[in-house]
């Protein structure tokens, strides 16, 4: 393929100017912001809308779902708390941007995605660019219990009650970060498991996702 340096050296520069937004709009983390600046988001988007592709705005990728805004992105990685080494399950692959973005830090990350296109196509965008991340087709709702427990849980899709499954799929001390409401609003909830039976809950700041889809979500 042709390589075009004057293209990249502008989606760098506008991969930049992201992360100042994303800062001024309050994201703390340093490792969070230098792993946005990292992720080639122009790559993860239809070609037609690669110009957007570093704007702070969710983006449609087909089959009714989006590319998550980058700030939301940001914020949920934030809240993860993740460091080098953790294992970490994603709910909801999409267009496999919030999956590079933990790559960049370090972690390693399972993803399940439930719309065989939207999978087939991360897994081969993700592979592409270097991304090792083990990918699952199938309902995100129940996690995937084959490689629990999980230091962190994030998922991309609203859902009606905090998913009792993914809860037990964190490793004591584990964080689930998950946006809980109606189809139409949600409020960002971490779940911190602090023993055999027990968690914490924050709720946090309000989103709007795609509903999540599935047996501990909503019916399609």
């Amino acid at each position: 393929m042709f390589h075009n340096p004057h293209a990249d050296r502008k989606f760098k520069q506008r991969r930049r100017r992201l992360v100042e937004q994303l800062r001024d709009k309050g994201i703390r983390d340093e490792r969070v912001l230098e792993a946005i600046n990292m992720v080639p988001r122009h790559k993860l988007v239809d070609t037609a809308l690669a110009d957007k592709a570093y704007q702070d705005t969710a983006l449609p990728i087909g089959q009714e779902q989006t590319i998550s805004q980058p700030y939301t992105v940001a914020r949920q990685t934030e809240l993860l708390e993740v460091r080098a080494g953790d294992k970490v399950l994603e709910i909801g692959t999409g267009s496999g941007y919030q999956a590079a973005v933990l790559c960049e830090m370090g972690v390693n990350v399972y993803s399940v995605e439930r719309h065989k296109p939207l999978y087939e196509r991360a897994r081969e965008m993700l592979s592409s660019l270097g991304y090792k991340v083990m990918l699952k087709l199938g309902d995100g709702s129940m996690g995937w219990t084959a490689y629990a427990p999980y230091n962190a849980i994030v998922v991309t899709a609203g859902a009606p009650v905090v998913p009792e499954d993914l809860k037990k799929q964190l490793a004591i001390g584990g964080r689930l970060v998950v946006p809980v409401g109606d189809t139409s609003r949600q409020v960002m909830v971490r779940v911190r498991r602090t023993g055999e039976d027990d968690y914490e809950e924050e709720r946090l700041d309000a989103f709007k996702f795609v509903p999540l889809i599935g047996k501990e979500g909503w019916n399609q």
